[in-house]
């Protein structure tokens, strides 16, 4: 009976990177910089990222960006957040933004005039735009998340947004090395 355990004639098991992450990895440092900034508008992230290349995986991959974002600096989560669009107004002619905000596009006038009043209300309140991981939520859900974050403390909102920061990250990410696959 063999044991399970490789031997030293054994050929180690090697998996590729998929074909997105390998065009990731090989692409120019500027190509590859422009693409991070599609990702988050934090140069600083970008940077970072760029200088941990290649990445062995997508997992690999998507644990540095969330060490990057986890220490990115209030200035550069300032940068990363002046990337995204309100909730409810995606930026023209972004399908990033159009996609990620759907939940949004059934919304009645009424919901979609709450949901201005309420991110006015939180940019006065906190100086910044209202960010979360709208993918997937629907427009009562954003609204109902918007309505219970405006009762939180500014120091509440800076760790809630570094983690919706990281989970937009995430995804976009991931659909960066998915891409042509």
């Amino acid at each position: 009976m063999r044991s399970p355990s490789s031997t030293a004639t054994e050929a180690p098991v090697t998996i590729d990177p998929p074909p997105g992450l390998t065009r990731f990895n090989t692409s120019s440092d500027q190509d590859a910089l422009a693409a991070l900034g599609e990702v988050c508008a934090s140069t600083a992230w970008g940077s970072e990222l760029l200088a941990r290349r290649p990445y062995a995986t997508t997992d690999a991959l998507l644990a540095a960006g969330d060490a990057v974002t986890a220490a990115l600096t209030d200035d550069d989560l300032a940068e990363a957040m002046a990337g995204h669009p309100p909730i409810g107004r995606p930026k023209p002619g972004d399908p990033t933004s159009t996609r990620e905000q759907r939940g949004m596009a059934g919304a009645s006038e009424e919901l979609k005039a709450e949901m201005l009043a309420l991110n006015l209300a939180y940019q006065e309140t906190f100086g910044q735009v209202f960010l979360i991981c709208a993918t997937g939520a629907s427009a009562w859900q954003l609204r109902d998340a918007l309505r219970t974050r405006l009762r939180n403390t500014p120091e509440e909102e800076r760790v809630i947004v570094r983690t919706e920061l990281g989970r937009i990250n995430r995804i976009r990410l991931g659909r960066l090395v998915a891409e042509g696959e």
